[in-house]
């Protein structure tokens, strides 16, 4: 049995106003490629398959070319869970169809548990996996509030429904415990001890870390799980992987390998987890330092083979002076190099605060929305601990608000 776990790709996603398609396109005809050379029984995609709710039409093309490429391939089921991005009653759509290709769809917490384990049949009809297809469970799936309660108490209710959650699915699975198959849970979450290479949204009030590895059941053999964009084991004692973004989806990823997850199973038993690294089609570049040093370090990057996409660089300026038409320089500089310059900024020592707050005005597309808070409170002159009760609030707030879309 060869399965194979992806995430995060975040179709229809625009980096500084540039869409991804080209990418995108690039990355999944890849990944279809792969399915087939490797003769993949299983794809789990755990979550954020789409950006945002309502997404481009162009990124909708873009997934159903993708699962029509799996049709007549060696994959016999997909299973395909949502994340925080993306939306319900979208993903929900067409599951009937898909369902007859078995391509199975978790778009959020059923009101009926058991419609989160999917029993998965091989070509002679009898049970080759046990799926527990566990999408991005929102607030109102995990906890009631109560009146009074306070942060730390909502904190600990979140990671106390989550792993229930789990528990119930896996008391579920547990009657077929005496096949010899494997049995994969999957989660859309922020698993403690997982590190992240940009900041990542807090989908749950007040606190990023969600569950810990040792947490999920014993009965599953590998947890497969979205939301961090890096790939990475999370725990020493169990098979529980994320498998990262499918592409860098900003400056902070560049140093990241993207890759995806083989994992090999005899029986209960699994073999090897083995990375795939993923090609890069584009090079996403930050180059930092003081005009000349920028201006040397883009003349040797350009001169660099580069792949198949012309890449995107963003240019951090050091100086203690205001540099006039420092953009217009900048491109100039550039104007015949084979790469675009997607934003420069200029970062000057000894800059009051407010000074900083209005030269990245022109960046607040780039920035969370937790960030752009927090930094208004620090501007208005909150101290840390009341920074962090305002913090709490201001998620609370926003947990309650997406879950009423």
């Amino acid at each position: 049995m060869r399965i194979l776990h992806t995430s995060d790709w975040h179709l229809g996603q625009k980096l500084l106003n540039f869409d991804r398609e080209e990418e995108h396109t690039l990355a999944l005809d890849w990944l279809a490629n792969e399915v087939r050379e490797k003769q993949i029984d299983i794809l789990l995609v755990a979550g954020d398959i789409f950006d945002i709710g309502n997404p481009p039409n162009y990124a909708r093309k873009r997934y159903y070319s993708f699962l029509a490429q799996l049709i007549g391939s060696p994959c016999r089921h997909v299973v395909i869970t949502a994340g925080n991005h993306d939306s319900p009653p979208m993903l929900d759509a067409p599951r009937e169809l898909l369902e007859a290709l078995h391509i199975h769809v978790v778009s959020a917490a059923p009101e009926n548990l058991a419609d989160e384990l999917l029993i998965l049949n091989g070509s002679d009809g009898r049970p080759e996996a046990v799926v527990a297809a566990v999408p991005f469970l929102r607030d109102r799936d995990l906890r009631l509030s109560e009146a009074g309660e306070s942060g730390y108490d909502r904190i600990a209710a979140v990671s106390k429904g989550m792993k229930v959650h789990f528990e119930a699915v896996a008391a579920l699975a547990a009657p077929y415990r005496h096949l010899d198959i494997p049995f994969v849970a999957m989660g859309h979450m922020y698993a403690s001890g997982a590190t992240a290479s940009d900041p990542q949204n807090n989908i749950y009030i007040g606190h990023v870390e969600n569950m810990a590895a040792e947490d999920f059941p014993g009965i599953f053999d590998y947890v497969a799980l979205g939301h961090l964009h890096r790939a990475q084991q999370v725990g020493r004692k169990r098979h529980v992987y994320y498998s990262g973004s499918l592409i860098p989806l900003s400056f902070n990823e560049m140093a990241d390998d993207k890759s995806v997850y083989i994992i090999n199973a005899e029986g209960r038993a699994i073999e090897s987890v083995q990375a795939i690294p993923v090609p890069t089609f584009r090079r996403l570049k930050t180059i930092e330092g003081n005009i000349d040093e920028v201006k040397d370090a883009l003349t040797a990057f350009q001169a660099k083979k580069r792949e198949v996409l012309r890449p995107w660089v963003e240019l951090v300026v050091h100086t203690d002076k205001l540099i006039p038409q420092l953009d217009l320089q900048l491109h100039a500089f550039a104007k015949d190099m084979p790469l675009d310059i997607l934003k420069i900024k200029l970062y000057r020592q000894y800059q009051s605060l407010d000074a900083q707050l209005a030269d990245e005005q022109a960046d607040l597309s780039e920035m969370e929305v937790l960030e752009v808070f927090q930094r208004k409170c620090e501007s208005h002159g909150a101290p840390p601990e009341e920074l962090e009760e305002l913090t709490k609030t201001f998620l609370e707030l926003q947990t309650w608000m997406l879950d009423r879309v």
